[in-house]
């Protein structure tokens, strides 16, 4: 088969690359779309230490599946699928619980690290187990669905606070997944939402996409947050999908006592952190990994139009072209969303 492999850092070769073989518990998928991550453009450089080369990336995909293996049951060729990002046991304590993204066998898919490789979907194929698979309606195209792990991720992170209807949230980072986050909140039922960022484009989009408000990040968030939500201690809840010490502060400063913070962004692996802030006002504070079972509704929600996908495609490009395209991403000097890759 062809691929797309990161032969070394910043470094690409549209290639011949060995066919997957099936184990019997496996399914050989036919790729017909895949998403470049964020994920993926740092690995790319080397900053994450997640890409080590020489590895096929990409696992925001959907396509047909071409074969199966010999145990697997209920699925057939032909069928019309994506899958999760997350490779995980189903056996463990935590994957009983339902918290597979925590599973401690738990790979992800275009990932190569100290501890696993796996090759992933910048390829015309690629094998994962029966178990990770989510059917797509014939409603919903290759490239909607390959959406559906970034929007797994913004369900999960607006699952993990405790959000009731009505209540008020702030979205500071309205990069691809803030967007994502934005109309995740609306679709669970909350009330004002404001977008945050730097980009006055990104948030005309959030605008467009549903937030109530959109403010350019400032010392003086916080109090227009108070104002546009009517509470003068703050907003309900905050998401931070950016992972920045600045960012954190801001998204602590934004909610009233006894509110809650999610963290979906994680750009730095350490941040500085106001502890007072949080103990003396009793915020709490919600860590999001991937996402844990929220395929279906992730595929629901885009097949609804709950969450509109269309608009953050910047581009569909042909796999042999996407060393091209992860290079503009790197650059971004364009302000591109989400680029597409088809083999």
């Amino acid at each position: 088969m062809k691929a797309l492999t990161l032969t070394a850092y910043n470094q690409f070769e549209f290639q011949d690359a060995p066919d997957p073989v099936l184990e019997d518990n496996e399914v050989l998928i036919r790729v017909k779309a895949c998403g470049i991550c964020g994920s993926d453009i740092h690995g790319m450089d080397g900053s994450s230490g997640r890409r080590i080369p020489p590895i096929i990336m990409g696992h925001e995909a959907a396509g047909e599946i071409a074969q199966t293996g010999s145990a697997v049951e209920g699925w057939a060729e032909g069928d019309r699928v994506t899958f999760d990002s997350t490779v995980y046991c189903g056996k463990c304590e935590s994957c009983q619980s339902g918290q597979i993204n925590l599973c401690p066998e738990r790979n992800v898919l275009g990932v190569s690290c100290d501890d696993y490789r796996r090759h992933g979907a910048f390829a015309e194929y690629v094998k994962v187990p029966e178990h990770i698979l989510c059917a797509i309606p014939d409603s919903v195209s290759y490239e909607h669905a390959a959406f559906a792990e970034p929007v797994s991720i913004a369900l999960h992170g607006v699952n993990r606070v405790p959000l009731k209807e009505g209540d008020s949230a702030v979205v500071i980072g309205a990069g691809l997944i803030g967007l994502l986050v934005v109309q995740a909140l609306k679709a669970k039922g909350a009330g004002t939402v404001i977008a945050v960022d730097l980009d006055e484009k990104r948030l005309a989009l959030a605008l467009e996409l549903g937030a109530d408000a959109a403010l350019v990040s400032g010392d003086d968030v916080p109090q227009r947050v108070r104002e546009i939500v009517g509470n003068p201690d703050g907003a309900d809840v905050s998401l931070e999908v950016v992972g920045f010490g600045p960012t954190i502060q801001l998204a602590i400063d934004s909610v009233r006592k006894g509110g809650s913070i999610g963290c979906v962004g994680n750009l730095k692996a350490e941040v500085p952190f106001p502890l007072q802030a949080v103990v003396t006002r009793e915020l709490s504070v919600y860590g999001s990994c991937a996402s844990a079972g929220e395929y279906g509704d992730a595929v629901e929600a885009v097949a609804s139009g709950a969450i509109q996908v269309e608009p953050l495609i910047s581009a569909t490009a042909d796999l042999a072209d996407g060393g091209e395209w992860f290079a503009k991403l790197h650059k971004n000097e364009e302000g591109l969303m989400k680029v597409i890759l088809k083999p």
